[in-house]
C-alpha cells in the first residue's frame, strides 16, 4: 500500500477514537457538521473515503487541525541551513533554497567596502534591498544616500548606481536576487 492508501485507511478509526474521546454520539456529531449520521458512520469504518469537504468540518468539530486529524506524513526540516558565500569581501547567507526564480540572500558588507572607488554599477532590472544593522551608503546617479536599519529602496539599475559602506561597523541588509545570481531584481525593466 502506498503512503496515501495508508493516511486514508488511517482516519476512520482516529475520526471515531477523537469522537469516543469528546463523547459525542453519531447524530450529536451531524448535527455539528451537518454531515449525514449514514456518511460518518461509513467514514469512521472505512467504508467510505474521507474528502476535504466532510475533513475540514469534521477537524472544526474536534478541535484538531487538519494534519492531525489525517496524520500526515511529517515534511522535511523547514529551516534554511545553507553555507554563506564571499565575493568581493561582501559575505552573502542564502535565505532561500528553491533553485531558479527569485532568491532572497542576507548581505554582510564590512567596514570601509573594499571595492573603492566606488565605480558605479549599470545593467538590467531594478533592486530591493531592506537595511537590517549599519549604515549603507546608496549613489544612485546623481543622488547619494544614507540608508539605516529599516528602511528600504527600489530602484532602477539601469541608473549608474553604487552600493557600499563607508563606516567603521558593517552593515547587514536583505536583497533579493534574479536568477543569474549575481544582480538583484524585483521585476524586469520592462514591467514598470
Amino acid at each position: 500500500m502506498d503512503d496515501v492508501g495508508e493516511v486514508l485507511e488511517g482516519i476512520g478509526p482516529r475520526l471515531r477514537a477523537l469522537r469516543l474521546a469528546g463523547g459525542s454520539t453519531l447524530a450529536e456529531l451531524a448535527a455539528t457538521t451537518g454531515i449525514s449520521v449514514s456518511t460518518l458512520s461509513r467514514l469512521e469504518s472505512g467504508q467510505r473515503r474521507p474528502t476535504l469537504e466532510l475533513l475540514l468540518p469534521l477537524a472544526r468539530a474536534h478541535q484538531v487541525a487538519l494534519d492531525e486529524l489525517v496524520d500526515a506524513p511529517e515534511t522535511g526540516d523547514p529551516r534554511v541551513r545553507m553555507k554563506p558565500i564571499r565575493r568581493h569581501g561582501r559575505t552573502f547567507v542564502p535565505l532561500t533554497r528553491r533553485p531558479g526564480g527569485v532568491q532572497s540572500f542576507k548581505v554582510v558588507v564590512p567596514p570601509h567596502d573594499p571595492r573603492p572607488p566606488y565605480q558605479p554599477q549599470v545593467h538590467e532590472g531594478y533592486e530591493w534591498i531592506y537595511v537590517l544593522s549599519g549604515r549603507l551608503y546608496l549613489r544612485l546617479g546623481s543622488r547619494e544616500l544614507d540608508l539605516g536599519p529599516g528602511e528600504v529602496v527600489e530602484f532602477d539599475t539601469r541608473v549608474p548606481h553604487v552600493v557600499a559602506n563607508r563606516t567603521d561597523e558593517p552593515t547587514e541588509f536583505l536583497g533579493l536576487f534574479g536568477p543569474q545570481g549575481e544582480r538583484m531584481h524585483v521585476r524586469s525593466a520592462d514591467s514598470t
